[in-house]
């Protein structure tokens, strides 16, 4: 083992600790996402309003880094973003009111958004230096921490929300400093300063193509949106008791990080187009499976076919644009998180004139046109 392959070894180590602690910030946020309610008296809508200054913040952050995510500032902006996420965490545990967390959550948000940038736009030039795929594993990382995020929130749902917000955010925020030395060392940020468009961003992506990968980005996230909200609502509407109704989302989750864990073995031996194809398929017909079917056994088969069927498609989507540079990544994660935000009130609209069983056809539809567009949005850019 030469030194190349270990400084790569211990960068993607290391990203994989990022992508976990961002997994797990995101699930003991939402998990607790009641008791925040509760504490500062809110209603529904002013609930949203704390939800819709956090989006609007991460999208505002997404578009921040893209602009700073030069290669050489890499570092800096995963160490800043990291802790300045955990900090905002447990700031939003301590804000008893609206206008608190109207602030503390659209510093969320921002923080967020330049977290995703950086971090995804570390990854994609670690894939590069690793010579394989590896995203859909660092992704996968991502989906296991948020499955241990739920998981503390929930052994600790007797435990005051703003204790386990101040835990969590300093102990994450501590792991993200004292990774600092390491992280100025992740391989491929060491590199000069761009002096031309061309080595700033890399091979140039056509406008068409970039949104080509936004809109399928979107496509997935609304179906990524629609499990996360509305999965336990089908299943209860199928006469489920409310742990089996819970168990469709952690069903989805649980799928979809087996499938990210081995799907960079499988983009290698086949390549992304037909991987990101195969999955849709199978997530289209899952869910079409899951929704039409009457029996609670085949509907919880349906969500888990989805999430397996989904889980190679961002991480393939995000490498595609990556060779765009970090502006390019921002543009498809901001395209993206707007079908993750817009899915559930969409499906919850149209559900309401017609059946939820026809509504959440639509993430299945999607899931059938990113199959169908997966090879013209996954060929391989000339430089």
């Amino acid at each position: 083992m030469n030194r190349a392959t270990d400084s790569v070894r211990r960068s993607r180590g290391l990203l994989t600790g990022y992508f976990l602690g961002l997994g797990m910030i995101m699930a003991v946020w939402g998990a607790r996402m009641p008791a925040v309610q509760q504490a500062a008296h809110l209603s529904t809508a002013r609930l949203s309003l704390v939800l819709l200054a956090a989006a609007l913040g991460m999208v505002a952050g997404l578009q921040a880094g893209g602009r700073l995510a030069r290669p050489e500032r890499l570092p800096a902006l995963l160490t800043c973003g990291a802790a300045s996420l955990a900090g905002c965490l447990a700031l939003l545990g301590r804000c008893d009111d609206l206008p608190s967390l109207l602030v503390a959550a659209l510093a969320f948000g921002l923080a967020h958004g330049v977290l995703d940038v950086a971090a995804n736009s570390a990854a994609v030039r670690c894939q590069n230096a690793y010579g394989r795929p590896i995203m859909s594993s660092l992704h996968a990382a991502y989906s296991l921490g948020a499955l241990g995020g739920a998981a503390l929130a929930a052994v600790t749902a007797h435990t005051a929300h703003r204790t386990l917000f101040l835990t969590t955010g300093l102990v994450l925020a501590g792991a993200a400093l004292a990774a600092t030395p390491a992280t100025r060392t992740l391989t491929g940020t060491d590199r000069p300063p761009a002096t031309t468009e061309q080595d700033e961003t890399g091979v140039s992506l056509p406008s068409a193509k970039l949104w080509l990968l936004g809109a399928l980005a979107a496509a997935t996230l609304l179906g990524e949106g629609a499990a996360a909200d509305w999965a336990a609502v089908h299943l209860h509407s199928l006469d489920a008791s409310a742990a089996v109704s819970a168990a469709a989302f952690a069903l989805y989750s649980a799928a979809m990080a087996t499938g990210r864990l081995t799907g960079d073995r499988l983009t290698a031996a086949l390549g992304p187009a037909a991987v990101v194809r195969a999955g849709a398929v199978l997530a289209a017909a899952g869910l079409t499976t899951g929704v039409l079917a009457s029996t609670t056994s085949v509907a919880l088969a349906g969500w888990a076919l989805f999430g397996l069927g989904l889980s190679t498609t961002v991480p393939c989507l995000i490498s595609a644009a990556g060779v765009g540079g970090p502006g390019a990544v921002a543009t498809v994660a901001v395209t993206g998180y707007l079908g993750l935000l817009a899915g559930p009130a969409l499906i919850g609209a149209i559900a309401s004139i017609t059946t939820l069983p026809t509504a959440l056809l639509l993430p299945a539809l999607l899931a059938a046109t990113v199959a169908a567009l997966a090879h013209r949005a996954l060929e391989k850019p000339t430089p």
